[in-house]
């Protein structure tokens, strides 16, 4: 059984305009054509592009419905950040910065944004080079791009500016609690974990700065 934007909106769980969908489908295209010439993601991965990447990279507007001004660590092919960007297209004033230190990856990325009219500005550098980065953001966001402690690390200069995190993880996420015990336990952060719409072995793990 196919998997696509009618399953996608219906498990999202609310509307998404025909604009959004055709500026996700034109970073499905993109990504399938960019990945035969450059190591993106593979065949399958592509093929499970609504069901697992799509959706999983969408529910984090169900988290944080209110914020404009986002900032996503380690972008790779553009999850979550493309998809979140396709979303906030729609929102006055809301933008996404992405930061990526491979350039063939920060030049994918800047394609997709081109042609799908994304509020997007990439960043071709490292992330401690970034640290705390142009603005002070309302959410920072990873996926895939390392284990709990060192992304506190990464994201410490904006979360410290008041940004909440939302990090996907999966099934190994209670030995990442326990290794990021410092920085949790210390007082300096909380972590909520949550569920995820779309891996049931998946978890949205929020930090926010500790009052």
């Amino acid at each position: 059984m196919s998997y696509g934007p009618d399953e996608f909106q219906r498990d999202l769980g609310f509307p998404v305009s025909r604009e959004t969908i055709a500026r996700l489908e034109i970073h499905l295209r993109l990504l399938r054509e960019w990945s035969e010439r450059m190591n993106l993601v593979g065949p399958k991965e592509l093929e499970a592009f609504w069901p697992r990447h799509a959706l999983d990279s969408a529910q984090l507007m169900k988290l944080a419905p209110e914020a404009k001004s986002w900032v996503d660590l380690g972008s790779g092919a553009g999850f979550p950040a493309l998809v979140v960007a396709a979303f906030l297209a729609e929102t006055p004033g809301a933008s996404m910065h992405l930061v990526e230190s491979t350039g063939k990856k920060a030049a994918f990325l800047r394609a997709v944004a081109e042609e799908a009219g994304l509020p997007v500005t990439v960043f071709n550098e490292r992330i401690e080079a970034f640290g705390a980065g142009q603005r002070q953001y309302d959410v920072v966001t990873a996926r895939a791009l390392a284990p709990l402690p060192r992304l506190i690390a990464y994201a410490k200069p904006i979360l410290d500016r008041g940004a909440i995190g939302l990090f996907h993880k999966g099934a190994d996420l209670d030995a990442e609690l326990a290794a990021a015990n410092s920085a949790l336990k210390g007082g300096a952060f909380r972590a909520d974990v949550l569920e995820s719409l779309s891996d049931p072995r998946g978890r949205i793990v929020r930090i926010t700065k500790a009052a």
